[in-house]
């Protein structure tokens, strides 16, 4: 005879529909399987939340903002930049290099997605 486990943990039944190994997850775990996963990384949901509040940011400020390393932030601009969510600005201050990032409509539309899709995994959740 299988063990049940208790249903909190959302483990899978030997008696379930499925059979022994199928693993079904409720709602708000479905939806938190299903996010943006580009976006919900930390530093890249913080560098896009950061420019959805601000018309841009300099790599200095984005960096002193999530208090991140110029490696860390540089990979996860470039991935955004390379998904079109972010645009990316090389420029020299007289013989100073900046760099600029602004966030684009495509990835004002994904940020509000993904906040939406984590609105419903809260209701999801503090309802079931």
């Amino acid at each position: 005879m299988g063990k049940r486990m208790s249903s909190r943990h959302s483990l899978p039944h030997e008696d379930g529909p499925g059979g022994p190994d199928e693993v079904r997850p409720g709602a708000a775990q479905q939806a938190a399987l299903d996010l943006d996963r580009l976006i919900h990384e930390r530093i890249r949901l913080g560098i896009v939340s950061a420019l959805a509040v601000n018309d841009h940011l300099s790599f200095n400020d984005l960096k002193k903002l999530l208090k991140t390393t110029d490696g860390n932030l540089s990979v996860h601009a470039r991935k955004l930049e390379e998904a079109g969510y972010v645009t990316c600005e090389k420029y020299f201050d007289g013989r100073t290099p900046k760099t600029e990032y602004r966030l684009t409509p495509p990835g004002r539309s994904a940020l509000e997605r993904y906040l939406d899709h984590m609105e419903a995994i809260i209701h999801a959740t503090r309802d079931g």
